[in-house]
């Protein structure tokens, strides 16, 4: 039986879109082979056939504040016909706002600090008849909590979100159901969050907006087709005595309960007249919700006479705690990712506080911070007993649906699954982070290029992804640099090209196709690639002479091999033009593919020109021609040109030797730092070192990703040595000052990018077309594993793979999506080409032959 499930911009249901949106539909059917023969889209009056699954643009004239039912009628190869139908909203269009934005002229901002929240509140009475629909859309410089009656609204936290708010600022739409007739009270809490509050290390504030501002409509639509618009404007009302007394990104929340907002002194709103005049659009991206509670593990009494709790995960969130309190009581809960001597150890976390503190009122009350968020593991507790007190931990990050999993017979490497799907969701909040813990959490371009692949088998991320992606467009440089971090939001550093950090704008576009299949993001990002190409291809031509040297990459600043274990900023950085050649050439070969796909055949020709010489320059400049580095060999130098393709023949042979020489000589101990990690297991087993590749994954010593697991790690460290092996936190100083806490982060998740490795090698899941339409099955099996499993929801249905060896047989289960195909290679070289289904294989096993 076939069936039919509709997506809108990629989800099933609440899409609220403010341009044409994009609808994808996937098949199933038990019918073995199955595939589609056409469909037809309807939407309205709009009709339109198709063969693609994916791309299709819904261009047909919409209206604002409207519903839509789209529905796709689809027919098999079997001949089978099934419908399917989903619903999407439209919010203005680009219709002109009729409410002002208001503030409080008397809030005041100190400087490198957050302000204090403002309250906004409208009082408005509902007639006593039908409504046919009730809603508002709001929007704000700062983050906002919205309240009817006292009540959340929504399931969203940190709104609007977080884009780059000189080009785009979103806003959201909530429906009002089930709301009675009479009088009623909107509540708007407006922090200062990344537009006026503190951030980046160097505490800058203002950045976006001189003090918190709303914007806000209130639509009332009734069955007797009347309708009634509150906009925000002066009949509103302001205060700073709301129970919101403090709330900062980096340093947490301060709330008082016994604050009744009836009673507080307002005034008039002010109007207000942002120094950015933004596009605003609906929103784009997932939201921030918070997920699943984590229950403690233990709650242990401190020296200090603190209470520690314990919540077994390493994760970003906010507590939630039910109380039993009296008035005026202050309870404070301070965050930390790791314990020395049973006190919470917070110095990695620098000048962020972290820690959230309220002020009881009589009886039983439940508080949960909602204008900011930490990262941690363990909670301390001052202020309460903890037998009046009940405490869980709510994960908070943005709402990219959980699509992939990954499991085999090493309990370590499932722990590092876990670690890995952990770390990238802790930074999944709104951009993709570095870390969540310090005063930091900013969009770093280079952690996000190396774990894409991973983030997209794992995750969900085209809506995530995208929407970065646009502010990326936006903050690119006048010469095509890529900033540091994005949005810049007060970074000091300048939009530069620099590799792998700014070839995000290759590469995370790309995994991101690979994975969802949606040709929108290469189309929306290509022309910030050539601009990037072109800016990496002057600096390169910079003061050099030779046609070699005009190939090499050097300036302005690589970041090199970042985080190289064993050595220092200097070291990193001295690595950066072997780094940032390999990189150049990885990017010119992508972006031909990607010129070829979108049909600019010139474009791709030139870039592939070009590849060609940055490869011989690469060889020319660094090796002996034969497959040994001249001056100076290091892993990372050997692994970014066997992995990106950039050697030859007897050359390629060589190098790997080479490689597994450096890797074998270090105890099969990495030395890569965030550039060479990703790829590391890759040029191993992709030349033939399978066993290398192996031992280097399952090192229990430091550095290595089992070394973090057998220390207890829950997530991915930003330094192997983090926790050292006396048990002791490596705060990891830089500047030789005995007060820096330097950069140690237990949640930083670059190297989860091995993760890449567990899902394209070990199981042998790898898209050979975009979306999973055609995809390979190569296992590798190694390291005493005697079976691991893998699968990922692609567009088009589950992508799985399961492979074990029982005795003398390999046995190999996949199972295709409708419309898709699968080239299986089993480990006796036999190869074939299957279509959708259920398919089994089981071969001879001689465990030698495999050594």
């Amino acid at each position: 039986m076939l069936q039919v499930r509709v997506t809108v911009d990629g989800v099933d249901h609440g899409c609220v879109t403010d341009e044409a949106p994009n609808v994808g539909f996937a098949l199933v059917s038990d019918v073995a082979g199955e595939a589609l023969a056409g469909a037809t889209i309807r939407c309205g009056s709009y009709e339109t056939a198709t063969r693609d699954q994916i791309n299709n643009s819904l261009e047909m004239e919409l209206e604002p504040w409207s519903s839509y039912c789209v529905e796709v009628e689809a027919q098999g190869t079997s001949g089978e016909r099934a419908r399917g139908e989903a619903e999407f909203r439209t919010g203005r269009l680009g219709r002109a706002w009729t409410a002002s934005w208001i503030c409080d002229d008397a809030a005041e901002v100190p400087e490198k600090a957050s302000p204090v929240p403002v309250t906004f509140r409208r009082r408005f009475t509902v007639a006593d008849k039908p409504i046919n629909r009730m809603w508002f859309e709001a929007t704000a410089f700062g983050v906002y909590e919205a309240e009817l009656d006292g009540k959340k609204v929504g399931n969203q936290y940190l709104a609007p979100g977080f884009t780059s708010y000189a080009h785009q600022l979103q806003y959201q739409t909530y429906e009002l159901e089930g709301v009675n007739a009479g009088e009623h009270v909107l509540d708007f809490h407006v922090a200062g969050g990344w537009a006026v509050g503190a951030f980046t290390y160097g505490r800058k504030n203002k950045i976006s907006a001189d003090r918190q501002a709303l914007l806000a409509e209130l639509h009332i639509r009734y069955a007797d087709g009347s309708e009634e618009l509150i906009p925000t404007d002066t009949t509103w009302h302001v205060t700073q005595e709301g129970p919101y007394r403090a709330a900062d990104l980096y340093d947490g929340e301060e709330y008082d309960a016994t604050v009744a907002l009836n009673d507080v002194a307002w005034r008039a709103a002010s109007i207000e007249h942002p120094r950015e005049v933004p596009l605003i659009v609906a929103a784009y991206g997932p939201p921030v919700r918070t997920f699943a509670p984590l229950e403690a593990k233990s709650c242990t009494k401190a020296a200090s006479g603190e209470w520690v709790y314990d919540f077994g995960q390493n994760t970003a969130g906010v507590i939630r705690a039910s109380i039993r309190g009296k008035r005026g009581q202050l309870v404070t809960f301070r965050h930390a990712e790791v314990l020395v001597d049973g006190e919470l150890f917070t110095k990695p976390l620098r000048t962020a506080k972290a820690q959230a503190t309220y002020r009881c009122r009589d009886g039983v009350q439940v508080y949960q911070p909602k204008l900011t968020y930490m990262g941690f593991r363990y909670v301390g507790m001052s202020g309460a007993r903890p037998e009046d007190v009940e405490i869980c931990v709510l994960p908070f990050h943005s709402d990219v649906g959980r699509i992939g999993s990954f499991s085999c017979s090493n309990p370590d490497i499932n722990q590092l699954q876990s670690n890995i799907e952990w770390g990238g969701l802790s930074n999944f909040v709104e951009v993709p982070t570095d870390c969540p813990q310090r005063d930091e959490r900013e969009g770093w371009t280079g952690d996000a290029s190396v774990f894409a692949r991973t983030a997209c088998f794992n995750f969900d991320m085209d809506g995530f992804y995208r929407k970065w992606l646009r502010d990326m467009r936006s903050e690119q440089g006048r010469g095509g640099g890529i900033p540091m971090v994005v949005p810049k939001q007060g970074d000091p550093w300048p939009a530069m090209a620099t590799s792998c950090w700014g070839d995000a704008c290759v590469l995370v576009p790309w995994a991101t196709y690979l994975s969802r299949g949606n040709r929108r993001v290469l189309e929306e990002c290509y022309p910030m690639m050539k601009r990037f190409l072109k800016a990496a291809d002057w600096w390169s031509h910079f003061l050099s002479v030779t046609p070699t040297g005009r190939a090499i990459w050097r300036w302005p600043f690589h970041f090199g091999d970042w985080c190289a274990p064993g050595e220092g900023v200097t070291d990193w950085v001295n690595k950066g033009k072997w780094v940032g050649t390999a990189y150049h050439a990885q990017s010119l070969d992508i972006v031909a593919q990607i010129a070829e796909l979108l049909g600019y055949d010139d474009d791709a020709t030139r870039y592939r020109a070009r590849r060609d010489q940055v490869v011989r320059a690469y060889r020319k400049a660094f090796t002996d021609g034969k497959g040994r580095l001249r001056k100076k060999e290091f892993q990372t130098a050997y692994v970014l040109p066997l992995h990106f393709g950039m050697t030859e023949g007897a050359e390629t042979h060589a190098m790997a030797e080479n490689l597994e020489h450096l890797v074998r000589e270090n105890g099969y101990r990495l030395s890569t730092g965030f550039t060479g990690t990703p790829y590391l297991l890759f040029a191993l087993s992709d030349t033939g070192f399978v066993d290398a590749a192996y031992r280097v994954l399952l090192q229990e010593e430091c550095p290595s990703w089992l070394y973090e697991v057998r220390a207890g790690a829950t997530t991915i460290w930003e330094r192997w040595d983090a926790l050292r092996p006396d048990g002791s936190v490596n705060i990891g100083n830089l500047t030789g000052k005995d007060d820096d806490a330097g950069m140690v982060s237990f949640n930083h998740y670059a190297n989860g990018a091995v993760g890449d490795w567990l899902y394209r090698r070990m199981v042998g899941l790898e898209p050979i077309e975009a979306g999973w339409y055609r995809f390979s099955v190569k296992p590798l099996p190694g390291g005493g594993i005697t079976w691991a499993e893998a699968k990922t929801e692609s567009p088009y249905g589950t992508v799985f793979a399961r492979w074990e060896i029982v005795e003398a047989s390999f046995m190999l289960e996949v199972h295709v999506p409708v419309s898709c195909a699968a080239v299986i290679s089993l480990p006796n070289e036999e190869t074939c080409e299957v279509g959708s289904g259920v398919h089994r294989f089981k071969v001879a096993w001689e465990e030698s032959a495999h050594e």
